[in-house]
């Protein structure tokens, strides 16, 4: 049955893609193996919008979505995360001249990224996050409030200046209405700049980056599909940029009159996107068949291999290939220290830290991010470790 698109509501999506019985949350935290290959699971059925060029997962049950505490996906532990955060709020202060201005982040997580801005410019912000967990926050600045609450007319307070929302619109399942109660919140005040960070999907169309696909992502945005998002809900973009090696996706827009109707203007870029749509699923075919064979020629050539990077993309990736002890893939590498003594979802692997390594002595080391190269590169030199790095 032909499900019609979540953001403009055209019927006629055609799904491209499946990828059934997945686990539904990646970066849960499981205390034992037992608990992490009992997690739940859901289907993907990756369907295109043929009028606005949103993809979304089709077989998307948002009953299936309950966020815990036993959910951690910091990133800010890689010195090139952190860096890259650094450079995007210095870039924001910058442009947006956010000097001594109020600003608000939606989905703040620990609120370390609002604290980055308030500190640069002096600024005053307030971070909404119902699953904000202070405990596991570090220290904020002074300047920053958070509420465990969500972001709304009632609960917005005095207006403010800049409005960011980082990796939280793809989790949203009606994301026209997400932005319409963004943008009747923010109220017209055209000098408000709104700015979004989302996972570029051109990366995954055109780099085969395949292990981005999870569950808990029912939307994926190409740049014309959030223009015209965002100009639906009455946010007219500034500019689009592809940012952190092309895995990023950001736009900055201004509040204007929202359109009688949802825009479908056409875009240069529509046609690429349709033919890279039309071979996505025979590309992911071979690169998963690619990856069966390199893995069991590693187990058959008795050389030990370790995967580095316990978060969506690892997770996806053993998953994807069944991969566990038994396939030559015992155990999993993360820098995050909250997730060291846990299980990987679904396969039930062991993350450890990277000292474990040392130890191990492992052949090979498989890398979920090449723009993480040259850090794990760096630390596996000063823990000794001569092993051929493989980029997933």
């Amino acid at each position: 049955m032909p499900h019609p698109c979540p953001a403009c509501a055209d019927p006629r999506p055609s799904t491209f893609f499946d990828l059934p019985a997945v686990p539904v949350f990646c970066n849960i935290l499981s205390s034992t193996q037992d608990q992490a290959r009992a997690v739940p699971r859901g289907d993907i059925s990756l369907a295109s919008c043929p009028a606005c060029g949103l993809i979304f997962n089709a077989a998307f049950n948002p009953a299936l979505i309950t966020y815990s505490g036993t959910y951690e996906n910091a990133l800010h532990f890689s010195p090139h995360f952190r860096a890259y955060a650094q450079s995007l709020a210095q870039d924001l202060v910058s442009t947006c001249n956010l000097r001594r201005k109020r600003l608000v982040e939606l989905g703040c997580g620990d609120g370390s990224f609002l604290s980055t801005l308030c500190q640069l410019g002096d600024n005053r912000g307030t971070g909404f996050d119902p699953a904000f967990d202070p405990a596991r926050a570090g220290p904020l600045d002074p300047r920053v409030t958070i509420l465990q609450k969500l972001y709304g007319p009632d609960t917005a307070g005095e207006p403010a200046d800049f409005v960011c929302c980082r990796h939280v619109l793809e989790h949203i399942e009606r994301p026209l209405d997400f932005m319409t109660h963004v943008r009747r919140t923010v109220g017209n005040r055209p000098d408000t700049i709104v700015f979004f960070e989302v996972p570029d999907v051109a990366w995954t169309l055109e780099q085969l980056g395949i292990w981005d696909i999870i569950y808990e992502h029912c939307n994926y945005f190409s740049a014309p599909a959030l223009r015209r998002l965002f100009a639906a809900a009455g946010l007219e973009p500034i500019a689009t940029s592809s940012v952190y090696a092309g895995q990023f996706l950001t736009i900055r827009a201004r509040p204007v009159e929202p359109p009688a109707s949802f825009p479908h203007s056409p875009d240069p870029d529509d046609e690429r996107f349709r033919s890279l749509i039309a071979r996505f699923g025979q590309r992911q075919r071979a690169k998963v068949a690619e990856w069966r064979s390199r893995l069991a020629d590693l187990a058959g050539s008795g050389r030990r291999a370790v995967l580095w990077g316990a978060g969506s993309k690892g997770v996806t990736f053993l998953n994807t290939l069944a991969a566990d002890a038994a396939t030559g893939l015992a155990h999993i590498v993360d820098v995050n220290p909250r997730k060291h003594g846990h299980f990987v979802a679904g396969t039930g692997q062991e993350i450890i830290p990277p000292q474990r390594l040392t130890a191990l002595k492992p052949d090979a080391v498989i890398i979920m991010n090449p723009v993480y190269r040259d850090e794990i590169a760096a630390q596996l030199a000063d823990l000794n470790v001569h092993a051929q790095v493989l980029e997933a």
